[in-house]
């Protein structure tokens, strides 16, 4: 049996990794047969009458489709807020504050303007989610089975941090062409007022550079936000069905389930601004201007610069991801897809452990 310290500190600590290698004990063999791999998720209920095998092709192509709704139809809500912050960003002596920022919006392209903007953001943002989404779920599984299922419950948030990197590299590819159009309508007041305006004139004056030129910044954006948005909601799910919900997971219902899907996600949502503002100000200089490279941007903005649109964003991306994650495990649910529960220290660890007599 390991020292009972030792124990206590690999169980309470939510980002543990373990620091102990463990002592092989005999157990009986079974059959493989009989042997279910044990995935992780979060916010589920059982797999009783799912209508698809876990980490099948229909599986994964359905959690692109809730990756497309959920992320096309939030970001293209916000696109006031996104576009009074992209301002704030490139323009703050001109925008002072969010509430100066929609006043002088207004007063300048009447009601109409605040949505400008809103057809590169869907389009873009619902090719983010397919990958985002769709790709997590496939490398969290792969990530997965390459662990072991021990491993992978004592590396839980690893694989989840692993996992959506993976899917953000790919995922922000896929968004970059479209952010770059929305940047340029937004924060370039005459530019062009459409996405068919705005893309043959990008490409006319910078080839297709200019559609690509801001995809280092968004890794650089999107990668800590996406890392922290999936790890932070996992792990955020998994304390409150164990703190705060006060009856086991199994006996609550959908409802009260995606309830709990909204809270954590609101809770990472904050997170995620926080650690990809500085980022996210770097992309929005970067598309407005020719010819700048990232480096110089991120110099002439500072310290305090980079920092800009700061309440905007959490406000903007704190109600986004709550609305995300809802928005996904509500078209799981419609579609009854596999949700496994919650993680949970498997048998074989435990014994190991000393945790069972």
């Amino acid at each position: 049996m390991y020292p009972t310290a030792l124990t206590q500190l690999a169980r309470a600590n939510p980002f543990s990794a373990p620091l102990f290698s463990l002592q092989k004990v005999e157990e009986p063999q079974q059959s493989l047969s009989k042997q279910s791999p044990r995935r992780l998720a979060a916010a589920a209920t059982s797999d009783e009458g799912v209508s698809c095998e876990f980490g099948s092709s229909k599986y994964y192509a359905l959690c692109g489709f809730g990756g497309i709704l959920s992320c096309g139809i939030t970001h293209t809500a916000v696109v006031p807020l996104d576009l009074v912050k992209c301002r704030l960003q490139v323009n703050p002596d001109k925008y002072k504050s969010i509430g100066n920022g929609f006043s002088v919006t207004i007063k300048e392209d009447g009601v109409r303007g605040l949505a400008k903007g809103w057809a590169p953001t869907f389009i873009g943002y619902s090719m983010q989610g397919l990958c985002k989404f769709g790709f997590y779920e496939v490398f969290k599984i792969l990530y997965s089975d390459l662990l072991g299922e021990e491993n992978t419950y004592l590396w839980r948030t690893s694989l989840y941090l692993a996992a959506s990197a993976s899917a953000e590299f790919f995922a922000d590819i896929a968004l970059a062409p479209m952010e770059a159009v929305k940047v340029r309508i937004q924060t370039q007041p005459g530019y062009a007022n459409t996405l068919r305006q705005c893309v043959p004139k990008m490409f006319a004056e910078e080839g297709l550079w200019a559609f690509y030129k801001g995809v280092v910044p968004l890794w650089m954006r999107q990668i800590p936000y996406t890392m922290m948005k999936f790890a932070c909601f996992e792990r955020t799910v998994e304390m409150l069905y164990k703190y705060v919900v006060p009856k086991p997971r199994s006996e609550c219902s959908k409802p009260e389930q995606l309830v709990v899907t909204f809270v954590a996600g609101y809770i990472a949502g904050v997170f995620c601004a926080i650690v990809s503002h500085p980022a996210d100000s770097v992309v929005s200089v970067l598309n407005k201007e020719k010819g700048s490279t990232a480096v110089q941007v991120l110099k002439r903005l500072g310290p305090k610069g980079v920092w800009k649109g700061l309440v905007a964003r959490i406000i903007m991306i704190g109600t986004l991801t709550a609305l995300q994650w809802f928005i996904y495990d509500s078209v799981k649910v419609y579609f009854r897809l596999p949700r496994p529960p919650p993680p949970e220290m498997p048998e074989s660890l435990k014994k190991k452990l000393g945790l069972t007599e």
